[in-house]
């Protein structure tokens, strides 16, 4: 069978959907497929193209037997509005003219967001009279709309219509959790025309290893400590100053350190958040003093403690590690964090989710009660839901596991079931053939 992927970002960008649709790409190739790769030139999430990319128009190259068809993207490194529409109309007009090079296609997959990219998809697929699958990660323009990224009127108007344009013109509409058939239900896309086909981990690359020794724990001077890990993109959804804020009130105990890895321009700004969270904090344990000075001598002690270590960093931020060492990177982890704000719509399945239970590795999920992550923790047993931006609350279940090691390894290993028998990307890609198979039969 012949596919052609339409996707924003792949290889070589870290995070996001791009290892899943490298996976996904390279996982066909090797059941005997032939595929091929449109995708924009790498910029995520640097928000700037990679070296060895930039000043091209076109490129073609063969990675691990995938034909990947690259072309031009505006991008620049702190995009206005602006920008972000010229980001999406540069990518639906240079790669369609890419995508028309090759043999004709039997399958049209697109992944979205972005939405505008439905439009060259339902070109290719109406011009070969192929079926077109829409794989959804995201719904826009709600979420948008939700976090208040997208206020403008026209704008979320003309979002609404190509949302429409690309349920209607989508042979099938592929889902990653339960809440997409809801929404898309209410919108009126007819059930059969749905598919739900979670996102997938590759458990046989993401699985337990041993906490120590462990390179990226020497490396990074962890070892003998508990480790509090949040990998991933920084972003308005996530609220990763929550984990900051949770720090702070974590330092009178040296061994807990607080791990973020992340874009480096971002990290740049959780330095300065650590700093203001560190005045507040300070300020707050000076009230304290003021009010306990007639208390007894014992408890003024132990609050000279807490400003003395306030003064010690327990954050260590680093930069994105390469792809071969997140499996010994996870594994340097005692708990994995999943982040979000507490208007993140509720469909919102962070693909962290299978990837931390691949690891065997606990989770804290600051998260909405009601949405698709916490019903997820929830039912594989694997994690701990705390309230979303509570550092208070969130403080506190980080204590509590440091303080019960039996509990970690528990949810640990519930995970790591959970991730095998619901997660497994043999069973991902298994679906994502027989959907193509059927559609061909028509």
């Amino acid at each position: 069978m012949r596919i052609l992927i339409y996707s924003y970002n792949y290889f070589p960008e870290p995070i996001g959907i791009a290892p899943l649709m490298t996976e996904l790409a390279e996982g066909l190739v090797k059941r005997g497929h032939q595929v091929r790769v449109v995708t924009g030139m790498p910029w995520y999430p640097q928000k700037e193209v990679y070296k060895d990319y930039q000043g091209k128009l076109y490129c073609t190259e063969v990675i691990n037997g995938v034909a990947i068809q690259r072309s031009y993207v505006w991008i620049r490194p702190e995009p206005s509005l602006i920008d972000r529409l010229l980001l999406e109309v540069s990518f639906v007009a240079t790669s369609f003219v890419h995508a028309l090079k090759g043999k004709r296609p039997d399958i049209v997959f697109l992944t979205a967001p972005p939405l505008p990219v439905a439009v060259p998809a339902a070109l290719l697929g109406w011009l070969h009279r192929v079926p077109v699958v829409l794989n959804l990660q995201d719904i826009l323009p709600d979420a948008a709309v939700h976090l208040e990224i997208l206020t403008n009127p026209k704008l979320i108007r003309i979002f609404s219509i190509l949302e429409k344009f690309a349920y209607r013109t989508a042979t099938k509409i592929s889902v990653i959790a339960d809440g997409f058939i809801k929404n898309l239900r209410k919108k009126g896309v007819s059930e059969s025309k749905i598919e739900l086909i979670p996102n997938w981990v590759n458990v046989d690359f993401i699985k337990p290893l041993p906490k120590e020794p462990n390179e990226f724990r020497q490396e990074h001077g962890l070892n003998g400590k508990f480790v509090v890990m949040y990998s991933g993109n920084i972003a308005l959804s996530q609220g990763i100053e929550t984990v900051i804020q949770a720090s702070i009130r974590l330092r009178h105990v040296p061994e807990i350190a607080i791990v973020i890895v992340g874009e480096e321009k971002a990290l740049e700004r959780l330095q300065q958040e650590e700093a203001r969270a560190l005045v507040e904090w300070q300020i707050e344990i000076q009230k304290k003093a003021r009010s306990l000075v007639k208390a007894e001598a014992k408890a003024l002690q132990q609050l000279q403690l807490y400003k003395q270590t306030c003064k010690a960093t327990n954050v260590l931020l680093l930069p994105f590690q390469p792809r071969e060492k997140l499996p010994e990177m996870l594994a340097a982890a005692d708990v994995g964090l999943v982040l979000q704000k507490h208007n993140v719509i509720d469909f919102n399945m962070p693909s962290k989710i299978p990837v931390l239970m691949a690891s065997g590795r606990a989770i804290i999920a600051s998260v909405p009660a009601e949405g698709t992550a916490a019903s997820a923790i929830q039912r594989s047993g694997g994690g701990i839901r705390v309230k979303p931006e509570d550092p208070k609350n969130l403080a506190a279940e980080i204590l509590d596991l440091y303080l019960h090691p039996e509990k970690v390894k528990a949810l640990g290993e519930k995970g790591r079931k959970y991730a095998e028998e619901n997660y497994a990307f043999d069973r991902a890609l298994d679906r994502y053939e027989q959907l193509f198979a059927s559609l061909q039969k028509r």
